[in-house]
């Protein structure tokens, strides 16, 4: 795979190191000459100029590239190497790194955005994820802000434990995509029974989320959990959406 990056800074550094230990051909693209030396990547072709403009993206020849990545520190370059990549050179995939959170909103679609790394985010939810059990918490989101990623932790208590997978009313635009029990990751069947303190792991879309909690940890009228939606059992049913 050909990734171009936009910045050579920490950031980009690191997904470039990550990427050529997997074997991918990676161009990076910066303004300052002397991150070459200071990056010490092996394997890398590198580009000194401006991102933003359309003659540097001309030169790294990004109608090839199968994913840019927009890692600089400046959300205004982010954007528009996005919006370049997507509207002028057709690339396929495009990944926008978010560094003020308020500016999360504009990493979209419109401006040739598909997949928005909000890097406080992102921390914000990995911490959430570790402490908070019986909530949904979003991990990522994805596709232009209309899907994320989310996990929900079960607890003991939950009235989900003993049942299957197909046997849940799952939201419409909501899938279980993996179980991790144990450290050990599950693909998930219909026939897979909930146990305590399984990481459940969902796409679904932002607008299903409200409703997804309510299944995972519905609450009752005094706030505390309450008993979850069931669907039909039938045989061989998987979650819906699945």
């Amino acid at each position: 795979m050909k990734v171009v990056i936009a910045g050579a800074g920490s950031v980009g550094s690191s997904i470039a190191r990550e990427l050529l230990s997997n074997n991918h051909e990676i161009l990076l693209i910066d303004e300052k000459p002397e991150v070459i030396g200071r990056s010490g990547l092996k394997g890398a072709r590198w580009l000194i100029g401006d991102a933003c403009e359309i003659t540097t993206l001309r030169e790294a020849r990004l109608e090839e590239a199968d994913v840019v990545v927009s890692a600089t520190g400046d959300d205004k370059v982010n954007l528009v190497v996005s919006l370049l990549a997507k509207s002028e050179f057709g690339v396929a995939r495009t990944v926008g790194r978010v560094n003020n959170p308020k500016n999360d909103w504009m990493f979209d679609d419109s401006w040739g955005v598909d997949v928005a790394v909000n890097t406080p985010r992102l921390m914000t939810a990995l911490v959430e994820e570790a402490v908070e059990i019986g909530d949904v918490v979003r991990l990522l989101t994805l596709q232009t802000g209309v899907s994320s990623l989310v996990e929900f932790t079960v607890p003991q208590d939950s009235a989900l434990i003993g049942r299957t997978l197909g046997s849940i009313d799952w939201p419409h635009d909501s899938t279980v995509v993996a179980i991790l029990r144990d450290d050990a990751p599950i693909t998930p069947s219909p026939d897979d029974v909930i146990e305590a303190r399984d990481e459940l792991f969902f796409i679904t879309t932002i607008a299903a989320e409200d409703e997804l909690r309510l299944v995972l940890a519905p609450r009752t009228g005094n706030g505390s959990p309450g008993t979850p939606v069931a669907g039909p059992a039938v045989a061989g049913e998987g979650p819906r959406g699945a």
